[in-house]
């Protein structure tokens, strides 16, 4: 329970109440039930009318999974402007699924400022390719500047954080959420649904990347701006010459899996690709569109890939830990909890993790600034 220093010394804020509800998807009835209030309790305590009883405080801060801290901060947590995000499938989206998915973001800015105070981090190096460019010839101009040639990429997510992207997590059981993107502060950030399977992963990332780079401006937004930053995915995973090169002129299902495999995308994004680039006719495109579907494979994919994971955040994590320091010191210094931290890691901790230094571009450095201005709780 919150002692009376503690309440004498600051004021509850009631925005960080608003936003701790909204981060868990609750609405104002649903948050006063569980609690044990009426909705117009809630309604007061986020308006400012009146603050929370020190008892009732504990239960919303036991059921949102934010420290009693959070809830008075002075100055309120700094939310993602939706009008910034590039969200995947946001006619998809419910508004309570996209505060939820804001609110990620909001604490991953909090967590990454915290981080970069301590590491230095690789810097962003996504050129500015102005605006109303092609997708295709975006990717295929981007190839050229990280020098990745005509070959697959090993690792999206190792290559974008090489390459100064800061890469966190959504843990969000909707398939509606695949991903978002953001430039925040020049920074560029990219959130992966890490429950998906690892080519949708891989496809979300490249995606996410078309956003950054394709609509660093701001325009266009909606559905046109989907259907560039997927075909700047595909031109980006699946580079053209390469794919003419293959000579799949007349692919089967089998082909198309052994193709997949080798450029570790879906089977049905290879064989969209391969109609793209006008090398199958609609006939043939049709026919091997109803195979992936009769076989499953648009839901389980053949010799599905493994997730891929952080190289940052294993580096940071794991220098962290050298000094004797975890989560709970890091949650602490922040006013969150472990909760949140793991949210924005899942999937993406490998604990014990090497490295793989053998592919140019996946090896990524994270220098130490200074030592970490914590204290450990013994």
């Amino acid at each position: 329970m919150l002692n009376e220093s503690k309440s004498d010394q600051a004021q509850f804020n009631p925005g960080q109440l608003t936003f701790a509800r909204t981060r868990r998807g609750l609405k104002k009835g649903e948050l006063a039930k569980k609690i044990g209030v009426t909705s117009r309790s809630i309604t007061g305590y986020e308006s400012g009318e009146f603050p929370p009883e020190p008892e009732r405080l504990d239960k919303i801060a036991a059921e949102l999974k934010f420290p009693l801290d959070f809830f008075y901060e002075e100055d309120p947590i700094e939310e993602v402007d939706p009008e910034s995000v590039s969200f995947r499938a946001m006619s998809k989206m419910s508004a309570t699924l996209k505060y939820v998915a804001l609110g990620a973001g909001s604490i991953a800015l909090r967590l990454n400022t915290w981080i970069e105070e301590k590491f230095q981090l690789p810097p962003p190096d996504l050129p500015d390719l102005g605006r109303d460019v092609d997708p295709e010839a975006a990717a295929e101009s981007l190839r050229q500047h990280w020098g990745l040639g005509e070959h697959p990429i090993r690792n999206m997510t190792h290559l974008l954080e090489a390459k100064g992207v800061r890469v966190f997590s959504l843990a969000i059981e909707a398939r509606e959420v695949d991903a978002f993107s953001m430039w925040w502060d020049g920074a560029p950030f990219v959130f992966l649904n890490t429950q998906k399977s690892g080519e949708h992963a891989r496809f979300d990332a490249a995606h996410e990347l078309g956003h950054l780079v394709l609509h660093r401006h701001g325009q266009p937004h909606g559905l046109e701006a989907e259907k560039e930053a997927n075909a700047f995915a595909s031109a980006f995973l699946m580079p053209a010459k390469s794919i003419r090169a293959s000579g799949l002129y007349f692919p089967t299902l089998e082909s198309l899996i052994r193709a997949k495999k080798h450029w570790a995308v879906s089977v049905a994004a290879f064989n969209y690709r391969l109609h793209s680039l006008n090398l199958t006719t609609e006939w043939t495109n049709r026919s091997l569109c109803i195979q992936i579907s009769k076989e499953g494979y648009r839901t389980q994919e053949p010799h599905g890939i493994a997730r891929e994971t952080s190289q940052i955040l294993e580096k940071v994590f794991t220098a962290l830990r050298a000094e004797g320091l975890g989560k709970n010191d890091i949650a602490k210094e922040l006013r969150l909890t472990t909760y949140e931290i793991d949210e924005l890691t899942y999937g993406l901790l490998k604990v014990g993790a090497v490295p793989d230094r053998d592919v140019k571009d996946r090896v990524i450095s994270v220098e130490k600034k200074s030592r970490p201005r914590l204290t450990v709780v013994k």
